[in-house]
């Protein structure tokens, strides 16, 4: 249990360590930096749902023969599907937008884009989750240095988030501890899902092969929706692509060096 309850606050370390950045650093990101940052944190995410979710998932539903695809194609549907649910039902704000998305709210500006960066740490807590369950419930495919690989690459894609989103709230007002513990509540949600994914791990286990999947879904969908734009708005860069290629490779490194 020590095992699991560290994996799962691994990633919320990283968010934290990026958003005390706000002490050390005395001006906001310049956007060039906050590209790069988006586009590694785009490519650790991508790199994630293949090698740690998706593959697993493919090959734990092996004794289908070629339907094998199924449970896996499934669960990532489910996955998309739920984030354009909650896309659509809580009131957010991007960091390059200057529109809110969502229902009409009374909220601040702060207050929705710390909902929008809590919005994509939700699959990322519960991608954590489910390998750490597997891995508590002896599921053949997950060990345990996959499941480090997994929560330590969300950790590094999580240090620049909880940079990006403190240090512009500083510039915008807000004092530095403020703008602190607003970028550290943005990631608690990761542990919090992640844990009630283990909390449920009695069912997830005859399922595994749907979940894992489902969490690809989510992630990749926050990825496409939100990231790649971010990593591409403003001025023609290739700043972005190649950031995304080098978080692409840590995470890939990673995932088959520790699993």
């Amino acid at each position: 249990m020590k095992t699991v309850i560290t994996g799962l606050l691994i990633p919320f370390v990283g968010t934290s360590a990026g958003a005390a950045c706000v002490f050390f650093l005395k001006n906001d990101l310049r956007q060039n930096v906050q590209r790069a940052l988006t586009g590694f944190a785009a490519g650790v995410m991508v790199a994630a749902s293949v090698w740690s979710l998706i593959i697993p998932a493919i090959e734990q539903s092996e004794p289908l023969g070629r339907f094998a695809f199924l449970p896996a194609f499934a669960g990532f549907w489910i996955g998309i599907l739920f984030l354009l649910f909650l896309d659509h039902v809580i009131p957010h704000l991007h960091r390059q937008a200057d529109q809110a998305e969502g229902p009409r709210s009374n909220l601040t500006r702060t207050a929705m884009l710390v909902l929008a960066v809590t919005l994509h740490n939700i699959p990322e807590g519960m991608a954590v989750g489910v390998v750490y369950a597997g891995l508590r419930n002896g599921s053949g495919m997950i060990t345990a240095g996959g499941a480090l690989a997994l929560a330590l690459g969300i950790a590094i894609q999580n240090f620049p988030e909880g940079a990006i989103i403190s240090m512009p709230l500083c510039s915008e007002g807000k004092s530095k501890s403020e703008s602190f513990w607003l970028g550290v509540l943005s990631g608690a949600v990761e542990p919090v899902f992640g844990g009630l994914t283990v909390a449920v791990s009695g069912l997830i286990v005859p399922a595994m092969p749907y979940f894992l999947s489902f969490a690809a879904g989510a992630m990749l969908y926050v990825v496409v929706e939100e990231l790649i734009p971010e990593m591409s708005a403003g001025q023609h860069s290739n700043i972005g692509v190649i950031s995304f290629a080098a978080g692409f490779s840590v995470m890939m490194a990673l995932d088959v060096a520790l699993g």
